[in-house]
């Protein structure tokens, strides 16, 4: 996990890449001064196949080198980049599964409470 040693004495040397609690609390890898993740740039490149250059197109407040730097710290700590991403992807879809039975026969369902 991110707590170890080894690697803290590694984010000491990186001006671009900050741990830091998110709104759940659990810490996350952001780009230094911005609440882009590093696991949002790893999405853009790793599942939509885009180019460190289209990714700086798409975030036109970052840097090439803060795109690059992103996937570099990726590729050093693949494991808990995958795990974070993994964990929101679990939490997404148990949002997503709430509200489809809360809609799909949940006592309020159909209730408008603005109609009231």
């Amino acid at each position: 996990m991110w707590y170890t040693d080894e690697m803290n004495s590694q984010l000491l040397i990186t001006n671009h890449i900050e741990l830091r609690p998110n709104r759940d609390g659990q810490l996350r890898a952001f780009i230094v001064g911005t609440r882009i993740r590093v696991q949002d740039i790893v999405s853009d490149h790793e599942r939509h196949g885009l180019t460190p250059e289209q990714i700086a197109r798409e975030y036109s407040q970052l840097t090439l080198g803060q795109i690059h730097a992103a996937l570099s710290f990726y590729f050093d700590h693949r494991d808990e980049i995958l795990n974070d991403m993994r964990v929101d992807d679990d939490l997404v879809r148990s949002i997503e599964s709430k509200h489809r039975q809360q809609g799909n026969g949940g006592k309020d369902a159909g209730h408008n409470p603005l109609s009231s």
